[in-house]
């Protein structure tokens, strides 16, 4: 497995060896010797969730109270998606930057975010379905979102599919509504930077 480091700090791009025959494929999407290699830490698995989504839904930017944060291995099994992490942790010297990876079946790349940071993902096809491990399970309370359209993070959503056809944005009601990030930072709901650092230091044991 090649694995890359993103220009947020912690998220990772991993991309499988393939094993194509005369029946189809093989690939290990994930396996913890590769993500620890990366990263020095393993992914303990809470949860495991699916979406699939039309051509030109977005849904993000998502990210939760550390500790105990989501930490997500992410990946797409059937159309395609540009996955977007945004570091939202207040301190990092890349504060409000983002990275993005395609996602499909072609390459069939997968996406580590640790916890602290934004994930979004906008669908570029119709059902697109997107597939991701998750280091804690799901707890509205501590789950919270900042807007995709921010133009202060400056995400570059893409305006055509990959057959040509032009894309539609389409947000949740939550989502549209969220707060920009400088709204989030005045209200103190983003992660510091330290107190992940200190979160993630005992995962690594």
């Amino acid at each position: 497995m090649n694995v890359r480091e993103l220009a947020v700090p912690g998220a990772w791009e991993l991309t499988p060896r393939q094993h194509p025959d005369e029946r189809g494929v093989f690939l290990e999407w994930f396996t913890a010797p590769a993500l620890r290699a990366a990263t020095g830490r393993d992914l303990d698995l809470a949860q495991a969730n699916a979406s699939v989504s039309r051509a030109g839904v977005v849904r993000g930017i998502h990210y939760a109270d550390v500790p105990p944060g989501q930490a997500k291995y992410v990946t797409c099994v059937a159309g395609s998606v540009l996955d977007v992490v945004v570091d939202l942790r207040v301190g990092s010297p890349a504060f409000g930057r983002w990275d993005a990876v395609l996602l499909d079946t072609r390459e069939r790349r997968a996406v580590f975010l640790p916890e602290g940071v934004g994930h979004a993902f906008m669908a570029l096809e119709d059902g697109s379905t997107v597939v991701y491990l998750c280091s804690s399970g799901y707890a509205p309370e501590r789950e919270h979102a900042v807007d995709p359209t921010d133009p202060e993070i400056g995400v570059e959503w893409p305006t055509t599919g990959p057959d040509g056809r032009a894309l539609v944005p389409s947000f949740s009601a939550k989502d549209a509504a969220a707060p920009s990030l400088r709204e989030a930072l005045a209200a103190g709901a983003l992660p510091r930077a330290d107190e992940v650092e200190a979160f993630v230091r005992t995962l690594r044991g």
